[in-house]
C-alpha cells in the first residue's frame, strides 16, 4: 500500500522497504522510551509521562532539537515489543503513554494499542508537530485520549523556509479541529466535567482534551501573535494553550548563514508580546518562564527502554 498518512502523501511502498518522506519504512523505530518530567504539568504530573520518541519525521524543521532522531536514528522494534513498552511504562508509574512524533507509524501504534486493550488503563497522548491529515487522525478515534499538537506558523513563507511544510497553517488548524471533535473540552482527574472559562485550570492530571503548543521563535513574534489570535477565535475555551519560551538553537540554524537570525534565544520583549497576545485572546493553559530555554531539557536518546 502506498503511504498517504501525512500531508506529503509521498506514496512510498513502506511495507516493502521503501522509505517515505519521513525516512522510515513501516517497521516501528524509536530512540527512547522513558518517563519524561518536562511536559506540561497536567501531562507529566509528579511521576512523569510515559514517553516513546519515534524516529523519522514528516517535517524538516531547521531548528529541530531532536534532529538526530528526526533524521532516522533509533532502533527498529516490533508491534509486539511496542505494546510491551506501553505496559512497562505504566508499571513504572507513568500518568499516560505519550507518543512523540507518531504520525508515520499510526497503523502500527493502533495495532500495539489493540494488543493491550483493557490492560493499559491510562490516557494515550498523541504528541505531534501539527502537520497531520484529518483522514489519518480519524483512524485514532477511540485510541487517542489527549492530543498535543503544535501550531508552529501562520505565514506560508515561514513554514516553507523553516520546515518545508506547504499549507502548514491551514493543515494544522484542520487537524486540530478533528482532534477537538474527538476529545471535546479538557477533562481532568478528579473532575466530572471541563472547567468553565471563568474557572482556573485545575492542578491535576489531564484525562481527555487537546493542548495546542506554540514555540516563540527569534524575530518572528508577529507571526506568533497571528497564530495565537486565530487559535483563540476558532477554538477558544475548547482547548488548553501552551506558550513555550524554550527555543534553543539546534540543527541547521547553527551553521546556515541564511538562518542567522534564528541562531539565538528569544528576548524578553519577544516572549512578552506573545504572552500578551495569549492573554488578550483569552487562552488558558501553560506559559513557560523565559528561563526555560535550557539544553538540559532535551533528552539523551540512548535507546533506553526499547
Amino acid at each position: 500500500m502506498r503511504c498517504e498518512l501525512c500531508p506529503r502523501r509521498c506514496g512510498a511502498d513502506r511495507a516493502h522497504g521503501e522509505r517515505g518522506y519521513c525516512g522510515m519504512s513501516d517497521r516501528p523505530t524509536a530512540a527512547l522510551a522513558a518517563l519524561h518530567n518536562w511536559e506540561e504539568p497536567c501531562i507529566s504530573g509528579d511521576r512523569g509521562s510515559g514517553t516513546v520518541f519515534f524516529s523519522g519525521c514528516v517535517m524538516r524543521c531547521a531548528y529541530c532539537q531532536n534532529y538526530s532522531v528526526s533524521g532516522g536514528a533509533g532502533r527498529e522494534i516490533t508491534v509486539e515489543r511496542l505494546s510491551e513498552i506501553f505496559l512497562e511504562l505504566k508499571e513504572e508509574g507513568a500518568h499516560n503513554i505519550n507518543l512523540v512524533n507518531p504520525t508515520h507509524f499510526v497503523p502500527q501504534i493502533i495495532k500495539a494499542l489493540d494488543r493491550v486493550k483493557g490492560r493499559l488503563g491510562i490516557p494515550v497522548v498523541y504528541n505531534s508537530g501539527g502537520y497531520e491529515r484529518v483522514e489519518t487522525l480519524k483512524m485514532l478515534e477511540g485510541y487517542a485520549d489527549i492530543y498535543l499538537p503544535d501550531i508552529k506558523y501562520f505565514s506560508e513563507d515561514i513554514a516553507v523556509k523553516l520546515s518545508n511544510a506547504p499549507n502548514y497553517f491551514e493543515t494544522a488548524m484542520a487537524a486540530v479541529g478533528e482532534m477537538v471533535r474527538q476529545t471535546g473540552a479538557p477533562v481532568f482527574e478528579g473532575y466530572d466535567s471541563a472547567p468553565s472559562k471563568d474557572e482556573p485550570v485545575p492542578d491535576a492530571i489531564l484525562l481527555k482534551g487537546t493542548i495546542i503548543r506554540h514555540l516563540v521563535l527569534p524575530t518572528l513574534y508577529r507571526d506568533s501573535i497571528e497564530v495565537i489570535r486565530r487559535v483563540g477565535e476558532r477554538f477558544g475555551g475548547e482547548i488548553l494553550f501552551s506558550l513555550m519560551s524554550q527555543y534553543t538553537p539546534f540543527g541547521r540554524v547553527v551553521n546556515d548563514s541564511s538562518l542567522a537570525k534564528l541562531n539565538r534565544r528569544i528576548t524578553t520583549f519577544e516572549y512578552r508580546k506573545a504572552l500578551d497576545a495569549a492573554q488578550t485572546a483569552g487562552l488558558r493553559g501553560y506559559m513557560q518562564e523565559k528561563s526555560s530555554a535550557k539544553e538540559e531539557y532535551t533528552p539523551e536518546f540512548d535507546m533506553s527502554g526499547l
